[in-house]
């Protein structure tokens, strides 16, 4: 699959700036735009989550679901208790690819990723929504990060901080930024 160009460019860098000016969220033009429920997955590899993180998250997914469809779903982490780590990204791999349908837009969560602002998640969002894709999938990787086959399939690869982020915190990260993305798409205040 492709990679989309979704409202900002990539630099020699390779870090993802809007046209525009990447430091200046008020000419992103997308603000209160018509974008449909466009329908988004989150696959999450890793164990069980704690009672805070999951508190947290369910607050976030009912505030997303105001907007779109969301579902959250939770791989377990080494599924077939494999002892390499090398076999064991390799069957969270496999796994997260067949919970992955082709016409999904999907987004890989990786701390090589490119840099992307709010507004930029937003732009993401919305450009997803008119590729013809069914429906957006964010990935998660586990404690050894993602496999080949996802590395192939995404779409594109973003990171949600220059820090590395555990696979709880960084689902926290993600749901509270993809509600601020919806809430700029529809031209609704958010808190600073």
């Amino acid at each position: 699959m492709g990679y989309v160009n979704f409202g900002f460019v990539f630099s020699f860098n390779g870090k993802m700036q809007y046209p525009s000016s990447p430091d200046n969220p008020s000419n992103y033009t997308g603000r209160g735009q018509a974008v449909k429920p466009f329908p988004i997955r989150i696959l999450t590899v890793g164990k069980n989550r704690s009672s805070g993180v999951k508190l947290i998250v369910d607050e976030y997914l009912e505030k997303l679901k105001r907007f779109c469809p969301v579902e959250d779903v939770r791989i377990k982490s080494n599924p077939k208790n494999a002892r390499d780590e090398k076999a064991q990204v390799e069957h969270e791999d496999a796994t997260v690819i067949s919970l992955i349908k082709p016409s999904d837009w999907t987004v890989m969560l990786d701390e090589r990723g490119s840099d992307i602002s709010s507004q930029q998640m937003a732009s993401l969002i919305a450009d997803a929504a008119i590729t013809g894709a069914s429906g957006m999938v964010f990935c998660i990787g586990g404690p050894y990060g993602h496999g080949r086959q996802l590395r192939k399939r995404a779409d594109v690869i973003i990171r949600l901080s220059s820090l590395v982020l555990n696979h709880e915190i960084a689902l926290v990260v993600l749901v509270e930024q993809l509600y601020r993305a919806w809430t700029i798409l529809k031209g609704q205040k958010c808190h600073h």
